[in-house]
């Protein structure tokens, strides 16, 4: 492993480290400030209460014949609050009063009526004047049976007579604290991951970028004379080569997601082709229809093979970013070249081509790939072309242009399929047999013209048939 890649991989773990002590602070620490919020609540209800006995106490006598019907129509309501995806559906709220002496003389529960509390800390401080609250655990052995106690003082004639407890069982806001905790670990996983993949990104759009520059520096110390125009030039260079390498990476990944996904579709029907003759050829059959199974598993592998095999020469081809040898073409020469190889073809379907227009242009390329767009387009021409009929092959040149065009006079394209023809594995279905091509051979047509600074077309001519044309530069 580089250093650089280390010190990359020591600031992600830093990070990590960071992220995770952060996470769990805040997650520790969400526990008491949810229970300092509900006390807080616990200290205004309590007072509340005191408030409200008060105005009913009688020669210093609480009567609590009002708070508890009041309490029983509580408990009994039923309701559905949703409260931030939690969904509250009854009171639990707990109230008790003591006297000056600390016996319970109210329990919204009615269980603790008559029993001596001076001994909860809740009550003990509140009749001392102090301020009182407890969180006990009713059931031993079951933290989540906890309940928060906040007590008020009720005042008669300037003089405490009595205390008022508030209680909130610590489970009803726990799963609030449950709640934050996920959401909470949840963007924190969530920022961290985008992070990474922010620094992977930096790494890649940064950091070799910067490398570059380091290697110009060091290109610009070793020159013994300084030339600004070769020191721009290998600047420029260097840039370049970063934005192309930049430029391929991005897209590096949809073009291989693509041609997956398309090739995966495109290898299905004769696959299932093969594996239906193939099923059928275990049963009995004549041998007549046993050679054709045969035949059709043949037809579909060669296929299949066929569609490989252009697919990788398209791909090598659309990877390249210049052309390796460049020479003088003549054009004319090699139509002539491209009709003479492709004769037979033409001849099994009664096809004439005729060739016409300009002699003696020249472009500058391969004259490899040159030959195969060119048959393409003409194989093309012939297989579209009705029994008999004739394709015409017209070389011109236009400004500073060489133009081909092959020109057929069958029944063209249909309207559908004029914006797709140039698509990778799209093919419309050929008149003759009615079963479609690899749909590769135009996309080749089209990358092989770009590679040479040209373009490619293809559409229906007025007077019927469809039309091809090929735009290259031509040489000076």
């Amino acid at each position: 492993m580089s250093k650089r890649n280390r010190i990359f991989l020591g600031i992600l773990v830093i990070y990590a480290l960071g992220v995770a002590y952060l996470l769990y602070r805040v997650s520790v620490d969400l526990d008491p400030r949810y229970k300092e919020s509900a006390e807080e609540l616990l200290v205004d209800t309590s007072h509340l209460l005191a408030a409200l006995i008060e105005a009913d106490i009688r020669d210093g006598v609480f009567h609590p014949d009002r708070l508890r019907p009041a309490f029983t129509s509580l408990y009994a309501r039923r309701f559905a609050s949703r409260i931030y995806g939690v969904t509250k559906t009854r009171a639990d709220l707990r109230v008790y009063v003591t006297d000056r002496s600390g016996t319970v003389v109210f329990d919204s529960l009615e269980r603790d009526e008559g029993k001596d509390f001076r001994g909860w800390r809740d009550v003990a401080l509140t009749l001392q004047g102090e301020y009182g609250a407890r969180t006990t655990v009713e059931t031993p052995g079951r933290p989540d049976s906890a309940v928060m106690y906040v007590a008020a003082p009720i005042r008669w004639n300037e003089q405490i007579v009595g205390a008022v407890s508030v209680g909130k069982p610590v489970g009803s806001f726990g799963q609030f604290i449950q709640s934050a905790r996920h959401k909470l670990l949840v963007v924190g996983l969530t920022s961290g991951l985008s992070v990474i993949v922010i620094a992977v990104l930096v790494s890649v759009w940064l950091v070799r970028p910067l490398g570059l520059v380091r290697d110009y520096l060091r290109y610009v110390g070793e020159q013994r004379q300084l030339s600004p125009v070769r020191l721009a030039r290998r600047a420029l260079g260097a840039l370049g080569a970063a934005y192309d390498e930049m430029r391929d990476a991005l897209a590096g990944r949809s073009y291989v997601e693509e041609y997956v996904q398309t090739l995966t579709h495109e290898i299905k029907s004769p696959l299932s082709a093969i594996r239906g003759a193939a099923e059928l050829l275990q049963e009995p059959m004549p041998e007549e229809r046993r050679a054709q199974f045969l035949r059709n598993i043949r037809e579909e592998s060669e296929r299949i093979q066929d569609l490989i095999d252009r697919l990788l020469e398209l791909a090598a081809l659309e990877k390249r970013r210049a052309l390796d040898q460049v020479a003088d073409v003549s054009l004319d020469e090699l139509l002539r070249e491209v009709s003479a190889t492709l004769a037979p073809v033409a001849q099994a379907r009664a096809v004439s081509v005729r060739l016409a227009g300009a002699h003696s242009i020249q472009v500058a390329g391969d004259r490899f790939l040159l030959h195969r767009a060119l048959t393409n387009l003409l194989q093309n021409a012939v297989h579209f072309s009705p029994w008999g009929g004739k394709v015409r092959v017209e070389l011109s040149s236009a400004e500073h242009d060489a133009v081909i065009v092959m020109r057929g006079c069958g029944p063209g394209i249909p309207v559908y399929a004029l914006g797709r023809v140039f698509e990778k594995f799209y093919s419309p279905r050929r008149p003759d047999s009615g079963r479609k091509g690899a749909g590769l051979g135009l996309a080749f047509v089209r990358a092989i013209a770009q590679l040479h600074g040209g373009s490619a077309a293809l559409c229906n001519h007025p007077g019927g048939g469809a039309s091809a044309t090929l735009t290259l530069p031509a040489s000076a």
